[in-house]
């Protein structure tokens, strides 16, 4: 017979992982989590490029009380705003000021703010998702996502570079560096060609999911430490589920940091980028 281990308060923000999962089913012992919590398994259309799971509706889910959250917003807007408009005018003007006319000036700035806001605030969407009870994966932890918004800067800053200088002239400013002997640019321009097509559009799709794999894999960590402290450990050993929870909470905190301050840094590097193929030379 199959009793329920599931303790109050303690699997609410690791439910439906299939770490927590196996323990709550009465499998008994530690189970630490592991890279398949990020595949869980199909919901719909299974084997088909059209596959429906877990994460796929976190990511419409998100998208959707995003989306509504603005709609309700510019619906509501008011000439001398509330409390909800100024969050999100505190929001909309942070991306504005500190990153997009803080990397681009105010001129370049008008043009790349939508893409920019949109980037920081879908990112911040996805990330938050992993801290939401019942939801508890970010949708930004699986590559896809970051890989398309690294695409979309990687494909923003060749046309913006492309546009301005021209094909020629664009490549001469970032693979032929001013200042530097000739016979260095053996070794120079083979580097700058691999950051322009790939280092800077990989390390933006990499640092998101790594950061977002990370965290809940600590988060998820403490919590089955907790379960199993509180449930199945050695009486002696119970005291130390009060460090797991702990430590759980803790790691909640901070990553409610890690989904904001990563959403920045994608933004931010996504502003530089563009800037760097406005520049004339660097």
């Amino acid at each position: 017979m199959r009793t329920d281990l599931r303790p109050p308060g303690v699997l609410l923000f690791t439910s439906a992982t299939p770490s927590l999962i196996a323990a709550s089913e009465g499998e008994g012992g530690f189970h630490a989590p592991s890279i398949t919590d990020f595949f869980p398994p199909a919901i719909l259309f299974e084997g088909t490029p059209f596959q429906i799971d877990r994460i796929w509706i976190i990511r419409v889910l998100a998208t959707v009380v995003l989306l509504s959250v603005f709609i309700v917003a510019a619906r509501r807007a008011k000439l001398v705003p509330g409390r909800f408009q100024n969050v999100i005018e505190l929001i909309l003007d942070f991306v504005r000021v500190q990153v997009a006319e803080q990397i681009l000036g105010k001129n370049d700035a008008k043009k790349f703010l939508p893409m920019l806001t949109t980037i920081f605030l879908t990112i911040l969407a996805f990330n938050l998702t992993g801290l939401v009870p019942g939801l508890n994966l970010a949708g930004s932890s699986r590559i896809g996502l970051p890989i398309v918004l690294a695409l979309w800067v990687f494909a923003t800053y060749w046309w913006v570079g492309i546009s301005k200088h021209g094909l020629g002239t664009y490549l001469k400013n970032n693979l032929f560096p001013p200042g530097i002997p000739p016979f260095v640019y053996l070794i120079v321009t083979p580097i700058e060609l691999l950051q322009i097509l790939i280092i800077r559009p990989a390390s933006l799709a990499i640092r998101l999911a790594a950061n977002m794999i990370a965290g809940h894999i600590m988060l998820v960590l403490c919590f089955a430490a907790t379960h199993f402290f509180f449930l199945e450990a050695a009486p002696a050993m119970k005291a130390l589920g009060f460090l797991s929870l702990a430590g759980g909470f803790a790691f909640t905190a901070f990553e409610l940091l890690v989904a904001g301050l990563q959403a920045y840094i994608f933004a931010l590097l996504a502003a530089v980028y563009i800037s760097l193929s406005l520049e004339e030379e660097h």
